[in-house]
């Protein structure tokens, strides 16, 4: 921080506190005398500031109730102007000791910036063309006890803005309209899924056993069980476990929980959309994927052709299709068809300087760990990475023409991945044999790697139809679709350090 920059924290340190005596003071008059704002518990609106002004012909010289925040003033003698925000945007209203009377008007120019007021009055247009309200009566709703943070300052902090979302959705109108946003884009996913026949469920967030990915997960302790509990890291194996019921198509919106890193894409807890249908596979995802993405722009933005963070995206279907070893082939001219064996994959990853952890040494895995180092990052336009290798896909079916593959596919957009899928392993001695592995790589220090689920093996030892799977991150959804650049500006309470 600049010497500049302390010397205007502190007298803004001084001031703010100076601020706050003064409004406090005033609530105390307010309450001695009567008047305490916080007594009232309900203000009859009749219209919100939008509905005003776009529709002014129909309401000019009519009577109109609205309340929302000040946000502005402007004293001048005995009359006077303010801006009041609500959800919906900001309306001026005009305010007169004429129309209040003195006791009144003189109340109203000790109302502070941030105080929530309800107006009722007529509206009208300023000589400037400015529809507004012409107040005749003005309620103190609310006494805001604490001034907003100076414009120019307080709010370029994006820690701040982050950790006070309430001061920054006020402060920062184009904030809220990111969650407006978001909201109408669950809300299109969910009528597309609902009218292709699929079933909305829930279901639990505590879990005895962490599967249905691969990460560390957050471990809590039930105290009436005594048993350590994990929060969920998918939402996959229970709603595989409603597919065996005998339910056709189900999908689950909900937060999953995952202790790792965090950065501009990763926040510890995050919204997923997982689906499945049964009798479907892999292709079909990939049908499914295009048109959640392609029918939730057309809806939002009118558009499928988009601009993210500079770059044009066209989510137009139809997809660009290739298998992960051909999109290493296509980036780097390595072929891993002729790689046969877990040796030679290791000297390939040597030769290229590539560091393999110890758990990680299998040809499958290096495949992997090749796509990630070269390709990822090309992958601007929405692209289908499909066949991945076996040893990172415990859950996916294995592809009958190469069983070292299984048929799963990532989609990527911009170089960030944004969905999975797999045509689902149904087959409870397979799975039975990859958990093993899963539980062997935890065991040599893999915290990252699955547990054994002997439930889940016994619901596909009942049966689980042939069945297609698909996750989609909500939050990264909602970043490219609002150009947003990081996943903070798509969470409303983001997590944060403790200061």
């Amino acid at each position: 921080m600049s010497k500049e920059e302390n010397n205007y924290s502190e007298e803004q340190e001084i001031d703010t506190n100076h601020l706050i005596k003064i409004r406090r003071e005033k609530l105390q008059e307010l309450q001695e005398t009567g008047k305490d704002p916080f007594i009232i518990t309900k203000y009859q609106r009749t219209h919100t500031s939008k509905e005003i002004i776009e529709n002014f012909e129909q309401l000019e010289q009519k009577d109109v109730a609205i309340a929302g925040r000040i946000m502005s003033k402007r004293i001048m003698g005995k009359a006077s102007f303010c801006h009041i925000q609500d959800m919906q945007g900001k309306l001026q209203s005009y305010v007169s000791t004429n129309d209040l009377g003195e006791e009144n008007y003189k109340a109203f120019k000790t109302y502070d910036i941030g105080d929530i007021i309800g107006i009722k009055g007529f509206v009208f247009k300023t000589k400037t063309g400015e529809v507004s309200i012409h107040a005749k009566e003005i309620t103190l709703l609310s006494k805001s006890l604490k001034p907003l943070p100076e414009k120019f300052h307080g709010l370029k902090d994006m820690d701040l803005r982050y950790r006070q979302r309430y001061i920054d959705l006020i402060v920062n109108p184009e904030v809220k309209e990111t969650f407006i946003l978001r909201s109408k884009i669950i809300s299109e996913i969910r009528n597309i899924l609902e009218e292709k026949g699929y079933l909305e469920v829930e279901t639990p967030i505590l879990n005895t056993i962490s599967g249905g990915a691969t990460a560390r997960p957050f471990i809590t302790h039930h105290n009436t069980l005594d048993i350590d509990m994990y929060l969920r890291i998918a939402l996959e194996l229970n709603l595989k476990r409603l597919i065996v019921g005998g339910f056709d198509k189900v999908y689950e919106l909900g937060r999953v929980f995952r202790n790792e890193g965090m950065d501009i894409r990763h926040n510890p807890e995050f919204t997923m959309l997982e689906l499945y249908a049964a009798y479907q596979d892999y292709n079909d995802m990939m049908n499914i994927t295009e048109e959640i993405f392609s029918k939730t722009a057309k809806k939002i933005l009118g558009k499928t052709k988009i601009t993210y963070q500079g770059q044009e995206i066209d989510l137009t279907p139809s997809w660009k299709r290739i298998s992960m070893i051909d999109s290493i082939k296509e980036v780097t001219g390595i072929d891993f068809n002729s790689i046969k064996n877990d040796e030679e994959a290791i000297e390939l990853a040597n030769s290229k300087n590539i560091e393999l952890p110890d758990t990680k040494r299998t040809r499958g895995d290096i495949i992997s760990i090749f796509f990630d180092e070269y390709v990822e990052k090309t992958l601007i336009q929405p692209t289908f990475i499909y066949d991945y290798p076996v040893e990172i896909s415990p859950l996916a079916k294995r592809k009958p023409s190469d069983n070292r593959l299984t048929e799963r596919f990532e989609v990527f957009i911009g170089g960030r991945e944004y969905g999975n899928a797999f045509s689902e392993l149904n087959d409870p001695i397979d799975q039975y044999e990859r958990f093993k592995k899963q539980v062997e790589s935890r065991e040599k220090g893999d915290d990252e790697a699955g547990m054994m689920d002997e439930d889940y093996i016994n619901a596909l030892e009942i049966g689980l139809p042939p069945t297609g799977g698909l996750g989609i991150g909500i939050d990264r959804l909602v970043m490219l679709l609002t150009d947003s650049t990081s996943i903070r500006d798509v969470l409303l309470f983001p997590t944060m350090k403790i200061n």
